[in-house]
């Protein structure tokens, strides 16, 4: 909705690579491995919803193919990691191939049409860095479908 793709919404896919819970039942404490063959027996009645496939290769190969391909980077897990929720543990590891930032909405600044701004940062381990507030991308219809999503600002007033 940001960069204004909402006319290929219909080309939009969603992959599934994990499975934290199955049947009422939590996976997270269970090797990935184990995880992953729980997911391979689930059928999805939806075409756009597609389980993501895994290769068992060496990191060389794996990332002269994502080049050849053009892709963004490609993603390294350890076949008994845990599922560790808000953890950075090192099991997984992702490689990027593009000169892209990936960056972390930390908030917004209102305005006459719901938002105004977001804030933006990035992660440098454990710290998260502030990089800018960016109006970039945003027209006034998406500002207010963005901002009808939006938790109301709290003000305080100093006396």
């Amino acid at each position: 909705m940001l960069q204004n793709f909402v006319s290929e919404a219909g080309r939009i896919r969603y992959f599934v690579f994990d499975l934290l819970c199955h049947k009422g039942g939590d996976l997270t404490s269970l090797p990935l491995i184990e995880r992953r063959k729980a997911l391979a027996t689930l059928k999805f009645q939806n075409e756009w919803v597609k389980i993501a496939y895994y290769f068992e290769a060496s990191s060389d190969s794996l990332l002269r193919a994502a080049r050849e391909q053009q892709l963004e980077g490609i993603v390294g897990k350890l076949w008994d990691s845990r599922y560790e929720a808000g953890k950075r543990s090192g099991a997984w590891i992702k490689h990027r191939l593009n000169l892209g930032q990936e960056f972390v909405v930390g908030g917004y600044t209102p305005g006459p049409h719901g938002l105004d701004a977001i804030i933006v940062g990035y992660y440098r381990g454990k710290d998260l860095i502030y990089v800018a507030r960016t109006r970039n991308g945003f027209v006034p219809a998406s500002r207010r479908r963005v901002s009808s999503e939006l938790p109301r600002p709290c003000v305080h007033l100093l006396a």
